[in-house]
C-alpha cells in the first residue's frame, strides 16, 4: 500500500475515529485502526466491538491495499507533523510495518494484519429515515443529561428513541432517566421512521454522534434494526450495537394532575440556585423553595458550613408550598430551557414535579422531591 494524504485531512479524520478505541485492551488489534487505500480515497475504521466508526477521505492511492496501525500512537504522530505537510503512507507486508512520511520526518509503526480486524456486520437495516444535524443535536442535548451512569440498571445506560403518539400527531421522542430526573424530548416523525422499533441507544454512542454532528451542518442518515443503529453524518458512517433490554414504562411517572403552577425568569432562577448552593454540601445539594403568592424564597442549610437565602419574584398564585430538590439536578435541567420563562407544576412535598418551557414545545422535564 502506497497512498499520500493532506495533512489536515487525515488528522480531522482520525479525530473522529480514534476516540472510539479504549486506551487499555486486552485483545491487541482492538487498539488499532484499520487504514484502507482505494482508487482516489483513504478509508479509515476503528471498533470496540459495540461500536464502530468509519470515515473516507480523499487520497492518492498510488498502491492500493490496508493495514492496522495502533490507533492513538498515529493520531500522535499526524498531529505533531507540520501544518500544511502531504504525508505519505506506505506499508510493507513482508515487514509488518507501516512507514509514515511528512518531509523530513519518518517514524515506522508496527502493523497487524487487516484479516484479524473485526468487522460489525450490521445486516438488514429495516428502517432509514434523516434529520437535520439540528434536530438531532437538540433530542440529544436535552436529553443526555438524565441518562444514568448506574451500570446495574444497564436499560437506563443510554436514550430511549422511539415513535410516539403526541396529541394525535406522530412524534419521534427520546427519553433519558435515571431514576431522580426525566428528560423528554420529540419532533414530528419523519418519512420513514413509521413504525420503528423503539430503541436504546448506549450513552457512549450518543457521546460520539453528538461530537460528531459538532462538525457537521448537514442532514444526518439513521438507520436501524432491532440490535444496531447507523448514523451517517457526511463521510462519517457511525454503526453501534443496541442495548438489549427494555426501557421502563416511563409515562407512569410524568405527573398529569400537578394543579400548582410556579413560572420564573429561566436566568434569575439558575444564577438564584447556583447562588445558594454554594453552601451545600458535596453529600447534601439540597435546596428548599419555599412558595407563596408571588414570591419565591431559595434556602440552602448546611450544619458543618452556615445557611443562604434568596428571594426572587415569581408568578404563584396558589397555596403556600415547602419543598426540596437536589440543586445539580435543578441546574442540569434548568440549562435546558431554550426561552426566557420555565414553569413549574406541582403538587405536593413528596410528588413529582414538571418543568417545561413556557415558549419552546416538545421537551418536558420530571424532577422527584428531596426531604429537607
Amino acid at each position: 500500500m502506497k497512498v499520500t494524504v493532506e495533512r489536515a485531512q487525515l488528522l480531522k479524520s482520525l479525530g473522529h475515529v480514534h476516540r472510539v478505541v479504549e486506551r487499555r485492551n486486552t485483545i491487541p488489534i482492538l487498539g488499532n485502526v484499520l487504514v484502507r487505500a482505494e482508487q482516489g480515497r483513504l478509508s479509515l475504521k476503528a471498533t470496540d466491538l459495540d461500536l464502530e466508526v468509519t470515515e473516507t477521505l480523499p487520497a492518492e492511492a498510488a498502491q492500493p491495499g490496508a493495514t492496522t496501525v495502533p490507533a492513538h500512537m498515529f493520531y500522535d504522530i499526524v498531529r505533531k507533523l507540520p501544518d500544511g505537510s502531504q504525508i505519505v503512507l506506505e506499508s510493507d507486508g513482508e515487514r509488518a510495518v507501516l512507514a509514515i512520511r511528512a518531509g523530513r520526518s519518518r517514524f515506522t509503526l508496527q502493523t497487524l494484519p487487516e484479516s484479524d480486524f473485526p468487522d460489525l456486520a450490521a445486516g438488514e437495516m429495516g428502517h432509514a429515515f434523516a434529520l437535520p444535524a439540528a434536530d438531532v443535536k437538540r433530542l440529544i442535548d436535552r436529553t443526555q443529561f438524565a441518562i444514568s451512569t448506574e451500570e446495574t440498571r444497564y436499560y437506563l445506560n443510554g436514550i430511549y428513541l422511539h415513535s410516539a403518539d403526541s396529541a394525535g400527531t406522530a412524534t419521534l421522542r427520546a427519553v433519558a432517566t435515571d431514576g431522580h430526573r426525566l428528560a423528554q424530548v420529540e419532533l414530528p416523525l419523519p418519512s420513514g421512521a413509521a413504525g420503528m422499533p423503539g430503541v436504546i441507544v448506549p450513552r457512549k454512542t450518543v457521546g460520539e454522534v453528538q461530537r460528531l454532528i459538532e462538525d457537521s451542518e448537514i442532514g444526518i442518515g439513521i438507520e436501524l434494526s432491532t440490535n444496531k443503529v447507523r448514523f451517517t453524518i457526511g463521510n462519517v458512517v457511525l454503526t453501534s450495537k443496541l442495548i438489549d433490554g427494555t426501557f421502563p414504562d416511563y409515562g407512569r411517572v410524568i405527573p398529569q394532575n400537578n394543579d400548582k403552577e410556579l413560572v420564573v425568569d429561566k436566568h434569575e432562577f439558575e444564577a438564584a440556585v447556583d447562588r445558594v448552593s454554594t453552601i451545600s454540601s458535596e453529600r447534601g445539594r439540597a435546596v428548599k423553595l419555599a412558595l407563596s403568592a408571588g414570591k419565591l424564597v431559595l434556602t440552602v442549610t448546611n450544619p458543618d458550613s452556615g445557611s443562604a437565602t434568596e428571594e426572587l419574584e415569581v408568578e404563584y398564585a396558589s397555596d403556600a408550598l415547602d419543598i426540596g430538590f437536589n440543586s445539580r439536578y435543578l441546574l442540569d435541567i434548568a440549562a435546558q430551557i431554550e426561552g426566557e420563562a420555565a414553569v413549574l407544576k406541582l403538587a405536593d412535598p413528596g410528588s413529582p414535579t414538571l418543568i417545561h418551557d413556557r415558549d419552546a414545545k416538545g421537551a418536558l422535564y420530571v424532577l422527584m422531591p428531596m426531604r429537607v
